[in-house]
C-alpha cells in the first residue's frame, strides 16, 4: 500500500512539473519522388494561426504554447496531411509530401443550424487559458504601481450646511461633480513596489519601496496597499470580491452562467480582437455582464471590462466595475499592465456612501529569470522599505506610474488639517470606542463598555471598569487592570497585566497577567464572557454553573515566518465551585489540605500555521482576516505536581484543523476537526469539558443544542460542517431573491471517553456525564442575512436526549440567531 502510495505522488509531482509546457514539433521534409527537400511547406497546428514554413533545406521547426493536437502539412499539388503529435513535448516528425492525383472526387460539407459566433471563440478562450495565464511562467516580475481611494459619495447641500461643518467647509472645494453622484475625496494611498513570482516551488515576493496612506500611520495598512493582497486573475473560475466568488467570464464552466455575443472585429491598440459581450442566463448569481476583447492569434484577453449584475446577492454593494488590460510583454507572454476597480458603497439607499477606488499600472517586466532560493527566504512575503513612507514629492512625481488629479492632489493635506477640528476629532472618537469598545482618553483608555454591567446568580448586578494604556502612551508596551463588584456577594473582583513587544517584526511578545474573578468553566474561546452585558439578557438558563479562579499567567509569542506562530505559557491557577456547582468531593482522598478548591501549574506550548493568512493590524492586536489554506493548530500540556502548590501531574495533546474551501456559484464550505488526549489523574475541571451554549445566540464554536459542563472526556475526537449556499436556491424564487436571503446547514459531533482512572479521582456534578455510550452530534439548517444582520438556525439535537437532570432541561428542538454582517 505504501508503495502504491508512494508511486502515485511520484507521479503527481511529476505530472505538475510539466504544467502547460510548449509544444515543440521539428524535422525534415522531402517529396515521395525524389527524396529531395521541400522548401515553403506550410507547417501549422490545425484550428490554430499558429505556423511556420521549411527553409530551403526542407527543415522546419515549429514551438508555442498555443498547440492542438494535430499538426497540419501543405503545399500547393500535394496531398494536405495531418499527423498526431503529442502536446506539451518535443518530437521530431520527419514528412514525406505525396503529389495530388486528379480525379478525386470534390467533397461539399453542407453546415446544419449556424451556430453562435461567439461559443467557438469562447472555447478557444479556455483551452489556451493555461497557456495565456501568467501562471504558466518559470517566474516573472514587475514593477507595480498601486493608488487607492475612498470617496464619501452623495454629497448634497443638505449635508454640506449641517453646523458641525460650519467651521472647516473649507474641505468642500474639493468635491468632484463629474459623476452622478457628487463625492468628497476622503482617503488616498499609493505605493510603489517590486513583485516577484517564482512556480515550481511556488514563491512570491513583494518590497514595497514607496508608499504613503493619508492620516494612517500604520505598517500593516501599508502592507495593504501592494499587489500581494488584491490580486484578481480572471483566468481563475471565480473572481473572489469581498468574501464573495463571482463567476468569471472566462471560467470553465463559463457557458453554464453566461450568454456570449460577438459584436464586431476591432483593433486594440496594435492587437486585432474579437469584441465579445456576455450577460448573465440567470437574475440573482454571483455573475458580471459587461464586454471582452479576445486577441484573434492566441485568444488571449487583451481587455475586460465587467459589472457586477445588478440583483446578485450582495450586500452593501451598489455597483462594481472591474477592467483589466493585458500586453504581450514578450512573444506567447501575455501580462496584467493595467487593472481598475471601482466600487460604490451604500447601507441606507438616498444617504452617505461611499466610492471606492483602485488603479494599479505594471511595468518593467522580467520574465522566466530565476532568482536564488535565498532570495526567497526570510519570514515575510511583504517587505515594507524603512525609508518607504519618507518620499518625497519630487520622488512621485518621478515615479509614480500616473498623475494625481487635482483632488488626490489635496487629499493628504487636506487629512491632516481635519484631524486638527474638535469636532472632527470627537467623530472619529466616538466610531471607535464603537468599534473598539474603549474611551480613549489621551493616554488611557476606558472600558470595555459590553462589561460595564452584567448578571449572574453569584453575583447579582456586577458592575465593572478596565483601564489600559493607549497607543499615546506607547506602541511597544500596554499596561492594564480592571476591578469588579457584585450587589448580591459583595465582593471584589480585579485583575491586571502588560504585555509588550521586543520586536514587531518579527512579532516577539511577552504577556504578563493576573486574575482574582469568577468564570463559567468550558466556555468557548469565540463565546461572550459570562461578564457581558449581552450574555445577561440572551440566556436560555440561570448564568450559575460558575467557579472562583484564580490565574497568574506568563506567556511568550514568537511568529517564525509569516504565518506561524508559537506561543509558550506559564500558569498557576486555583479554582473553586460557586453557583450550582458541587463541592468537591474526592473519591479516594477523604482529607484534602487545601479544602474546597484544587490547584493546576501548567506549562502549555501550542503552535499554529495559517499558510498565507492576512491580518489586518493594530498595534498590539490583529484581526485575521483568513486565508485560503487550512489553518493548523498543535498544543501540549504539561501539569507540574508540586509547583507553586500543584496538586496534579498529568500530560495533554490536542491536534485541530479547519478549512474553508471556496465552491463558486455553490457556495462555501467550511470544515473542522480536533483530536486530544490527556494522560495522568485529573479531576473533573481539568479535563475537556466539552462546549456547550446555554444562550439564545448561535455559537459557531459551541455545541448549541448541549448545556454547559453537561459531557467530559480524558479523550475525544470532534468534528464540524457548515456550508453557506450564498443563496443558491432562494436566489432562483422571485420574492425571496429580493430579499437576498441565504441558506447555510452545519452538522456537527463528537465522541470522547472517560477511563476509570479519572472516573475515580473526583466525583463530576450531577448534570456532567461521559461520552462513552455513543458520539454526541447535532444539526441544524438555517438562514442568514436576513435584514442583512441576521442568522437563524433551527437546531436538532440528535443524541442524549434524556440526558435531563433536576433543573437542567434537555431539548431535542431549538433555534438560535445570530448578529452577522457579511458582504
Amino acid at each position: 500500500m505504501l508503495k502504491k502510495l508512494f508511486t502515485f505522488f511520484v507521479l503527481f509531482v511529476i505530472s505538475g512539473s510539466f504544467l502547460s509546457q510548449k509544444t515543440k514539433v521539428y524535422g525534415t521534409i522531402t517529396d515521395s519522388t525524389f527524396g529531395e527537400p521541400l522548401p515553403g511547406v506550410i507547417v501549422k497546428f490545425k484550428g490554430t494561426k499558429m505556423g511556420t514554413s521549411s527553409d530551403v533545406d526542407g527543415n522546419y521547426l515549429l514551438e508555442t504554447y498555443y498547440a492542438s493536437d494535430t499538426l497540419e502539412v501543405s503545399y500547393p499539388t500535394f496531398e494536405t496531411q495531418l499527423f498526431a503529435i503529442q502536446k506539451d513535448r518535443s518530437q521530431q516528425l520527419d514528412i514525406v509530401m505525396k503529389e495530388e492525383v486528379e480525379g478525386l472526387p470534390v467533397i461539399t460539407v453542407v453546415p446544419g443550424e449556424r451556430e453562435n459566433p461567439a461559443h467557438p471563440i469562447m472555447r478557444r478562450v479556455i483551452a489556451n487559458k493555461k497557456v495565456n495565464n501568467r501562471e504558466k511562467l518559470e517566474s516573472y516580475e514587475y514593477e507595480l504601481y498601486n493608488k487607492l481611494e475612498l470617496d464619501l459619495n452623495n454629497i448634497d447641500s443638505n449635508f454640506t450646511n449641517k453646523r458641525w461643518f460650519r467651521k472647516f467647509d473649507f474641505i468642500f472645494d474639493n468635491i468632484d461633480s463629474s459623476e452622478r453622484k457628487p463625492y468628497l475625496p476622503v482617503f488616498l494611498s499609493e505605493s510603489l513596489s517590486d513583485y516577484y513570482f517564482q512556480r515550481d516551488p511556488k514563491k512570491n515576493k513583494e518590497i514595497i519601496k514607496a508608499t504613503r496612506v493619508s492620516g494612517v500611520e500604520n505598517e500593516s495598512v501599508s502592507q495593504f496597499t501592494g499587489d500581494m493582497y488584491q490580486q484578481v486573475n480572471i483566468y481563475d473560475n471565480q473572481v473572489p470580491v469581498f468574501g464573495k466568488n463571482f463567476v468569471s467570464p472566462v471560467a470553465n464552466n463559463g457557458f453554464a452562467y453566461y450568454k456570449y455575443y460577438l459584436l464586431d472585429s476591432i483593433e486594440v491598440d496594435g492587437y486585432w480582437c474579437y469584441h465579445l459581450t456576455f450577460v448573465p442566463k440567470r437574475k440573482g448569481e454571483l455573475t458580471f455582464h459587461g464586454d471582452l476583447f479576445i486577441h484573434d492569434t492566441t485568444y488571449a484577453v487583451r481587455r475586460v471590462e465587467g459589472t457586477i449584475a445588478e440583483d446578485a446577492n450582495i450586500n452593501f454593494i451598489k455597483e462594481l466595475k472591474v477592467t483589466q488590460e493585458f500586453s504581450q510583454v514578450e512573444e506567447e507572454v501575455w501580462m496584467l499592465t493595467r487593472d481598475e476597480l471601482w466600487i460604490d458603497f451604500n447601507i441606507v439607499d438616498g444617504e452617505l456612501g461611499f466610492y471606492g477606488r483602485k488603479f494599479a499600472t505594471y511595468d518593467n517586466f522580467v520574465i522566466n529569470k530565476k532568482r536564488p532560493p535565498e532570495f526567497y527566504s526570510g519570514p515575510d512575503h511583504i517587505l515594507v522599505m524603512k525609508d518607504a513612507a519618507e518620499k518625497s514629492d519630487s520622488f512621485w512625481v518621478e515615479n509614480r506610474h500616473d498623475t494625481l488629479t487635482k483632488n488626490q492632489r489635496g487629499i493628504f493635506e487636506m487629512i491632516d488639517t481635519l484631524g486638527n477640528v474638535p469636532i472632527v476629532r470627537s467623530y472619529v472618537d466616538v466610531i471607535t470606542t464603537l468599534i473598539g469598545g474603549w474611551k480613549i482618553l489621551g493616554p488611557i483608555e476606558l472600558g470595555p463598555y459590553s462589561s460595564l454591567y452584567s448578571y449572574n446568580e453569584v453575583e447579582g448586578n456586577r458592575f465593572s471598569l478596565g483601564v489600559r494604556t493607549s497607543n499615546a502612551f506607547s506602541k511597544m508596551v500596554e499596561l492594564s487592570t480592571y476591578g469588579a463588584y457584585g450587589l448580591k456577594d459583595q465582593e471584589w473582583k480585579y485583575g491586571f497585566g502588560t504585555r509588550f513587544f521586543i520586536t514587531k517584526e518579527p512579532r516577539r511578545m511577552f504577556n504578563i497577567s493576573y486574575m482574582n474573578d469568577i468564570e463559567q468553566i468550558g466556555l468557548s474561546q469565540n463565546a461572550f464572557r459570562n461578564n457581558n452585558v449581552l450574555t445577561s439578557f440572551l440566556r436560555r438558563n440561570p448564568l450559575n454553573k460558575l467557579s472562583k479562579i484564580e490565574l497568574a499567567k506568563l506567556s511568550y509569542t514568537r511568529e517564525w515566518f509569516e504565518g506561524f506562530s508559537s506561543t509558550v505559557v506559564l500558569r498557576r491557577t486555583q479554582f473553586s465551585p460557586l453557583g450550582i456547582m458541587p463541592e468537591f468531593q474526592f473519591i479516594n482522598q477523604p482529607f484534602v489540605e487545601n479544602g474546597n478548591s484544587i490547584t493546576s501549574s501548567e506549562i502549555v506550548v501550542r503552535s499554529r500555521w495559517a499558510h498565507k493568512e492576512q491580518y489586518l493590524a493594530g498595534e498590539f492586536d490583529r484581526i485575521s482576516l483568513g486565508t485560503k489554506k487550512p489553518i493548523i493548530t498543535a498544543q501540549y500540556t504539561y501539569g507540574m505536581k508540586g509547583v507553586l502548590g500543584s496538586d496534579y501531574e498529568y500530560h495533554k495533546a490536542i491536534i485541530g484543523w479547519q478549512h474553508k474551501v471556496a465552491l463558486g456559484i455553490l457556495g462555501n464550505f467550511k470544515y473542522r476537526w480536533e483530536v486530544g488526549k490527556i494522560w495522568g489523574s485529573v479531576p473533573y475541571p481539568l479535563l475537556e469539558i466539552h462546549v456547550g451554549n446555554e444562550t439564545w445566540t448561535y455559537n459557531t464554536y459551541a455545541y448549541n443544542m448541549m448545556n454547559i459542563a453537561e459531557f467530559v472526556s480524558d479523550e475525544y475526537i470532534s468534528a464540524a460542517v457548515e456550508h453557506h449556499f450564498d443563496g443558491l436556491f432562494f436566489n432562483k424564487i422571485p420574492l425571496l431573491r429580493k430579499l437576498k436571503w441565504r441558506e447555510v446547514a452545519t452538522w456537527k459531533a463528537i465522541y470522547g471517553r472517560l477511563n476509570e482512572r479519572n472516573k475515580n479521582e473526583m466525583e463530576l456534578p450531577y448534570f456532567t456525564s461521559s461520552l462513552s455510550s455513543k458520539p454526541y452530534s447535532e444539526a441544524s439548517i438555517g438562514i442568514e442575512n436576513i435584514f442583512q444582520v441576521f442568522r437563524v438556525e433551527a437546531l436538532w439535537r440528535l443524541a442524549y436526549w434524556d440526558n435531563e437532570f433536576e433543573g437542567v432541561d434537555v431539548y431535542r428542538f431549538g433555534l438560535r440567531c445570530k448578529f452577522q454582517v457579511e458582504f
